[in-house]
């Protein structure tokens, strides 16, 4: 088949990867390059790189606008679109291109989690199950029509990066299952039915500890903002004072305290790291970066006196 492909980051490489090894004949429509970490320089696309790499033709429009990018596209005569992870909206006059128009493959089971963070939002709510849908793009997002839907269970040790490991395998499957549907002429897509749930953008402001939170809501945010922009507090009592942590690895060490002083580090675990008490529960922190300075074990950290039970986020 002729594939338009949308696409620009690692996860969306996957399912380009999955295409191209099948013989398809793909035009590539990824993200400009743009500056990216600290050191703000500009970065290709993982999947321009793919592309570049692999000698598959593509472009990178700021927008839609400009008519030669649209007479382009349709030059290509696409048989289907598909969009994984692009990162922009697609609009009418482009997803309606293709024979077969274009579907996205989402990674929930919509109509939940419509927009742009479903899998984080998913653990941040501490949901068991999740999935894949593929659905027509429509102008509305995410309202298209489903085509194919599957479901996925989350385990408890699940953070936003396995999760999404488990997503290729999934996604890939339903990505080629509908390309098969396309294929026999039967591509008609079932309504969306239930209640409609959102997940948009967050800030890294999202990842502040809030310890008047359940033990378990702290938990869920440290699975679901693990990749991005992972979580973090600020001392305001003892040596560090003002100091921001960033927390890399915790788990839940008490479930069920019910905690007057919240916030407090109440316990240090030799060789493990230190127990700061929510307002129900505890969690352990093993990893942890310091303000400007690298990963290292909490248990480490503790060793060089910087912080001390009693001292408080």
């Amino acid at each position: 088949m002729k594939i338009l492909f949308f696409g620009t980051g690692q996860i969306s490489k996957a399912y380009l990867e999955a295409l191209d090894s099948c013989a398809n004949e793909i035009f590539v429509v990824t993200m400009p390059d743009k500056p990216a970490l600290r050191g703000q320089k500009v970065t290709a696309s993982a999947v321009k790189v793919y592309s570049l790499k692999n000698n598959i033709k593509f472009i990178q429009p700021e927008s839609f606008i400009m008519p030669e990018v649209i007479e382009e596209l349709r030059n290509f005569n696409a048989d289907a679109g598909i969009a994984v992870a692009y990162g922009k909206i697609i609009p009418e006059r482009v997803f309606n291109l293709p024979k077969y128009k274009t579907f996205n493959i989402h990674f929930s089971l919509l109509p939940k989690y419509k927009g742009a963070a479903p899998v984080q939002y998913a653990l941040l709510n501490g949901e068991t199950e999740t999935g894949v849908t593929s659905f027509y793009i429509e102008k509305e997002l995410d309202t298209g029509d489903i085509l194919i839907q599957k479901k996925l269970f989350i385990e408890e040790k699940d953070n936003s990066e396995t999760l999404f490991n488990k997503f290729i395998p999934l996604g890939i499957g339903v990505m080629n299952e509908t390309l098969e549907l396309l294929r026999s002429d039967k591509p008609a897509g079932k309504p969306q039915v239930g209640e409609s749930t959102f997940s948009p953008a967050f800030k890294k402001e999202k990842g502040y500890l809030d310890w008047k939170k359940k033990v378990g809501d702290i938990y869920n945010q440290f699975r679901g903002l693990y990749l991005w922009p992972g979580i973090y507090s600020v001392v305001s009592k003892g040596a560090l004072k003002g100091k921001r942590v960033k927390f890399i690895d915790i788990e839940i060490f008490d479930s069920n305290s019910k905690n007057r002083d919240f916030g407090i580090i109440s316990s240090i675990e030799k060789n493990k790291g230190f127990v700061v008490s929510c307002l129900k529960g505890k969690i352990l922190v093993s990893k942890v970066q310091p303000e400007s300075k690298p990963v290292m074990s909490a248990w480490s950290f503790i060793q060089g006196k910087q912080l001390t039970i009693g001292d408080k986020f």
